[in-house]
């Protein structure tokens, strides 16, 4: 095979399907920080949302489409005119762009959510192509349901969309119902039978419901496919999709076995994760596959001895591949802005002189308030400051007192000033000083919120670390998470909920977006 075969494309939808995740919403501003990151990282294509889906998600893809160069960045839309005219609308401007198009074809969605023939299938498909073809000349279809899909139709409907004009054909496991010998099944039969594959990149995008969205997706690579949709951190609907981290550093780790190459810069891997899951309020497990807190981590004595010994006894790559670096140094308040700008390099960070100035007066700030700042006290500065592109906020945090003890009643007393200038102030009493807080910040906002998860993590190490404090709510118009970090536990909670409260005032994202996404289906 030539090497042009053995580059495998890297599809991130970690904007579309990946933000689909309940309570993941990102506003204009953090999406484009994302998609920063992802060209940054090396990924060939942006998915950057579903034109159709709401006035804000055409646009986020618009300003991606004309702010972030490199990538191609695709728009989803259904089988029909008015979707891909939107998808039109967001990418007119865009040097690369593609539409992606969908449509199901297994017998459950044909009969209970289309109610339509098989031969109506074909016909709105390849309709659905040439519709695009009209207005792009880089067209993806996807069959959504393929896993689910009888594979004499399923190569039928890949056969006349390839004649139709389409460049790319995706099979996607829609609910992760594959296992790696099925998925690899389908794609070696579509190979096989469907004339002119060869006109056509074979895609895969599984989901993870099973367990196994990676596993089919290499299973996938091995049969031919070469592009893999895929997400940072495997973030998406229910139980997410094939994780980026873990399908890069598969091709990389074991090249030997899969033979394939890709674009990404490795080393950016934990600090795209640590971007995406600071926007979205989405926790890293410490135990998740190459970028998890643990995943380079060895306690067991007899690991340690071996790992003292030869590296490679318990480890198969190096930390600094995916960007953990090895170097703790600790900076201090006597610290200046050079150093601290070397330290952001070392980890992956690279940011403009103006992102810089602003990391650098958060980090004095900081440096009065603790002795050492260690590397993850630099990042969170970093993910929770205003280079996020968290945009405009309805309401500040002025100041804040509580008062609480044995046999007293909690108390707050909080002040904020909106949008418009004007300084309100509030008290109330709660369950204890964190309550009290919501309570008189919902009484100044008029935004009721029901705490669904509230949980403080220790950022570093030490008396004086800072507390990330990371809280999910429910609102009647959907769930949403929040994040905040301070070395003041209730003044971070105070600003959690407050992030909250802006993303709900703010109305960013529209709140009936993800369910008009899920109304209309996706792969």
């Amino acid at each position: 095979m030539s090497d042009a075969g053995q580059r495998v494309t890297i599809f991130d939808t970690t904007l579309r399907d990946g933000e689909q995740s309940p309570g993941a919403s990102m506003n204009l501003g953090q999406k484009l920080q994302v998609a920063r990151a992802l060209r940054d990282l090396g990924v060939d294509v942006i998915e950057a949302g579903f034109a159709a889906a709401s006035p804000g998600d055409l646009e986020a893809i618009q300003a991606v489409g004309r702010q972030v160069e490199g990538p191609i960045v695709a728009s989803l839309s259904r089988c029909n005119k008015g979707d891909i005219e939107a998808s039109w609308k967001a990418l007119a401007d865009a040097p690369r762009r593609r539409c992606h198009v969908f449509l199901a074809t297994s017998p459950i969605h044909r009969d209970f959510k289309l109610k339509l023939a098989k031969d109506e299938i074909i016909k709105r498909s390849v309709d659905g192509v040439k519709l695009a073809r009209e207005k792009f000349d880089d067209v993806e279809f996807s069959a959504e349901d393929s896993a689910r899909t009888e594979l004499e139709f399923l190569a039928e409907v890949v056969e006349r969309v390839i004649e139709a004009g389409v460049g790319t054909v995706n099979i996607p496991d829609t609910v992760g119902y594959a296992l790696p010998s099925t998925y690899a099944e389908t794609i070696r039969y579509l190979r096989k039978h469907v004339r002119g594959i060869e006109k056509a990149v074979i895609s895969v995008h599984c989901h993870n419901d099973l367990g196994m969205a990676v596993a089919n997706s290499l299973a996938g690579v091995l049969e031919g496919a070469r592009q893999v949709e895929c997400t940072i951190n495997g973030i998406g609907e229910r139980a997410g999709n094939a994780s980026l981290e873990e399908i890069v550093m598969a091709f990389k780790t074991r090249h030997d076995v899969l033979g394939v190459t890709t674009g990404v810069q490795t080393e950016r891997l934990f600090p795209t994760s640590r971007l995406v899951s600071q926007v979205t309020g989405l926790h890293v497990q410490r135990n998740k596959a190459i970028v998890g807190q643990n995943a380079f981590a060895h306690e067991a004595g007899i690991h340690q001895h071996g790992m003292l010994t030869n590296r490679e006894t318990y480890e198969i790559m190096r930390p600094e591949e995916v960007g953990f670096a090895r170097s703790q140094l600790v900076l201090g308040k006597h610290s200046g802005r050079h150093a601290l700008k070397d330290r952001l390099l070392a980890l992956g960070y690279q940011l403009d002189e103006a992102q810089i100035d602003k990391v650098f007066a958060d980090f004095k700030v900081l440096a009065d308030k603790k002795k050492d700042i260690y590397d993850a006290d630099i990042e969170a500065l970093v993910v929770h400051g205003q280079i996020l592109g968290k945009g405009s906020v309805a309401w500040e945090l002025e100041a804040l007192s509580t008062t609480s003890g044995t046999g007293t009643l909690p108390c707050a007393s909080v002040a904020l000033r909106s949008a418009a200038g004007e300084r309100i102030q509030e008290a109330a009493a709660g369950d204890g000083p964190v309550d009290a807080v919501y309570r008189a910040i919902e009484k100044v906002t008029g935004i009721s919120l029901k705490l669904r998860d509230y949980q403080i993590a220790s950022v570093s190490r030490g008396e004086d670390a800072q507390g990330e404090v990371s809280i999910e709510v429910e609102h009647p118009t959907g769930v949403y998470r929040g994040r905040a970090l301070s070395t003041d536990i209730i003044e971070g909670s105070a600003r959690a909920f407050l992030d909250v409260v802006n993303r709900i005032a703010l109305k960013m994202p529209p709140p009936t977006e993800s369910e008009a996404r899920a109304e209309m289906g996706t792969p």
